[in-house]
């Protein structure tokens, strides 16, 4: 039988009710872990998985870190707690947030996900690939980001996604809840980010050189020759 460590699917875990962040984590800070634990206990998930993405195509790839430092710097952030960082879009070959969740439903077929993202992500949702496909998939939960909910409530996907909004207390009662389906997240405003941590520390990602890390999911190892 081919084992993970030849590329080949990994067993099926046990079903899981799992939240999916994704993002460059450029590096991963504490406002990454902070939002993942909130909606952790909102939304009553098992785990958060971070997809640590290979590439994000609506960001620019000069000032990249390699994608062993974010995932290096992923794994520190999530460390003691149900978080999961992992690399999985490297292995899926997915490009696409949409073709990402179309993968992970046909990988883990009993595990019931919910995509989570920031205000200011759902501000540009509708500047993404098959957007209404996305909100299909999964249900969504947006979590509140200090200067983006303004835009983000007047976006032209909060236009198409109003109708489909669920108060957070049911959202998290009905377990495998059917898509499309929206809930925004409240809770006292972080203002950490990766780009003023870039600014101060330019030379941050030096930090992880040499690092090989196991991603969890794919059992495979994540290493600085692998770049974004």
């Amino acid at each position: 039988m081919a084992s993970a460590r030849d590329g080949s699917d990994p067993p099926l875990m046990t079903a899981k009710r799992v939240g999916l962040l994704g993002g460059s984590f450029n590096p991963a800070h504490g406002a990454h872990r902070r939002i993942s634990l909130f909606a952790l206990e909102a939304l009553a998930l098992d785990e958060v998985w971070w997809l640590v993405s290979p590439g994000n195509p609506l960001k620019p790839r000069e000032g990249m870190a390699p994608l062993s430092a974010r995932f290096a710097s992923a794994l520190k952030q999530a460390r003691r707690a149900p978080i999961v960082p992992t690399t999985i879009e490297r292995q899926l070959g997915t490009r696409y947030t949409v073709d990402t969740l179309r993968a992970l439903k046909r990988r883990y077929p009993k595990h019931n996900f919910v995509w989570l993202m920031g205000a200011d992500n759902l501000a540009e949702f509708h500047r993404w690939r098959q957007w209404r496909d996305i909100a299909r998939a999964m249900p969504i939960a947006v979590i509140a980001r200090p200067g983006y909910d303004a835009a983000a409530i007047a976006s032209p996907a909060m236009a198409w996604l109003r109708r489909h909004r669920v108060p957070a207390a049911s959202f998290a009662k009905a377990g495998a809840r059917s898509a499309p389906a929206l809930t925004i997240l409240r809770f006292d405003p972080d203002a950490r980010s990766a780009t003023a941590i870039r600014r101060e520390r330019p030379d941050w990602a030096e930090q992880y050189r040499s690092a090989a890390l196991r991603d969890r999911l794919t059992r495979l190892l994540v290493e600085e020759a692998e770049t974004s």
